[in-house]
């Protein structure tokens, strides 16, 4: 089965074709950055508008990398949610017309889906069951995964997820935009016992995150000390340690429920987070103490891109038909979701 998959979930632009026996063929990614960065975060209708003028040659592109005609085409995948819905209508909107036209079935793949099977493009995937830290700009999640569609959330954040607080801190340290990835590099210049900053919820039981309050701490410390490059650093190295504490701890907890409950110690962390150099190596170290298995998609599919959603797709098309009924949801829990019918039972 070959599937086109289009992402335009928020600011970057990306379509790929995957196909089930062959694996990826093709992908292409445009990231709005350049645009959003004069104003110093992601503008809506900016990132629609810009998802209007490359979606479309995008595709011609994957196409004729993956040496791709309509007729190769079994089905179309997009990402349907969650999202700006502004964005997502542009993704929806065209993949519902091709599929119309190449006469084949549209489906609406749920993002954060896309991101936790994004491992499976990998070779080898990792096996089911196995415990999933899905960590981006919008969502932290720690779900128990027993297959495709069937997940259970042990823990989300109550708040900002810790992409979103990289982003808030690093905007108070005077940092570009995106913020996340320069605060990763300004961190590593830092002294690593200067400051220490609170490991949110992890004094308690659960598997919940919370990371406002962090935030909140950086603030205060901020207003307090002068501003120098050294003391900036130091404090995006102690803001760094403690994000990567806390989701390494909560981890941690997870894996040992899982073992509890008789599923081997497996664990995918997938979403942009994920390619933090520190929340890898620490995940290392704490999986090898456990001998436990880790697993990541490699780093240009831990952002958001076609080729997770192409590869989601091609799992649940078996529930796609050519009614082409794709809304756009800006939020869609992942709990909602079920298996593909084929799987069921």
């Amino acid at each position: 089965m070959r599937v086109l998959g289009i992402e335009t979930s928020c600011d970057e632009t990306g379509v790929a074709v995957y196909d089930s026996d062959r694996g990826l063929l093709a992908h292409a990614l445009y990231s709005q950055v350049a645009t959003h960065a004069v104003f110093g975060g992601v503008v809506p209708e900016l990132a629609s508008r810009d998802h209007v003028r490359k979606l479309l040659p995008l595709i011609r592109e994957v196409m004729t990398a993956s040496g791709s005609a309509p007729g190769d085409i079994d089905g179309i995948a997009c990402t349907e949610g969650p999202g700006l819905v502004g964005a997502l209508l542009v993704g929806t909107a065209v993949a519902r017309s091709l599929a119309m036209a190449w006469d084949v079935p549209a489906l609406g793949v749920h993002h954060m889906e896309g991101h936790l099977l994004a491992p499976m493009l990998e070779h080898p995937a990792p096996e089911f069951p196995f415990v999933a830290l899905l960590v981006s700009g919008g969502h932290t999640l720690l779900v128990d995964v027993q297959g495709v569609g069937r997940y259970r959330i042990l823990g989300e954040t109550l708040d900002d997820a810790a992409g979103e607080a990289f982003d808030k801190t690093a905007k108070l340290l005077g940092l570009p935009y995106p913020g996340g990835p320069e605060l990763a590099r300004l961190a590593e210049s830092g002294q690593p016992d200067r400051f220490r900053f609170p490991r949110p919820m992890t004094d308690r039981p659960g598997l919940d995150f919370s990371f406002s309050g962090l935030k909140t701490a950086v603030l205060t410390r901020v207003r307090e000390l002068p501003d120098d490059p050294q003391t900036r650093a130091d404090i995006a190295r102690a803001f760094e340690e403690a994000v990567v504490d806390t989701l390494v701890i909560k981890c941690r907890r997870a894996l040992e429920a899982a073992a509890m409950a008789g599923d081997p110690p497996r664990l995918v962390v997938a979403g942009g987070v994920g390619a933090n150099r520190r929340l890898r190596e620490r995940m290392a170290e704490m999986a090898a103490t456990l001998d436990a298995e880790l697993w990541y998609p490699r780093p240009e599919f831990c952002t958001d891109n076609g080729a997770m959603i192409a590869c989601a797709g091609s799992v649940r098309l078996t529930d796609a038909d050519k009614s082409h009924a794709i809304t756009a949801r800006a939020r869609w829990s992942l709990s909602e979701l079920k298996p593909p019918a084929l799987i069921r039972g």
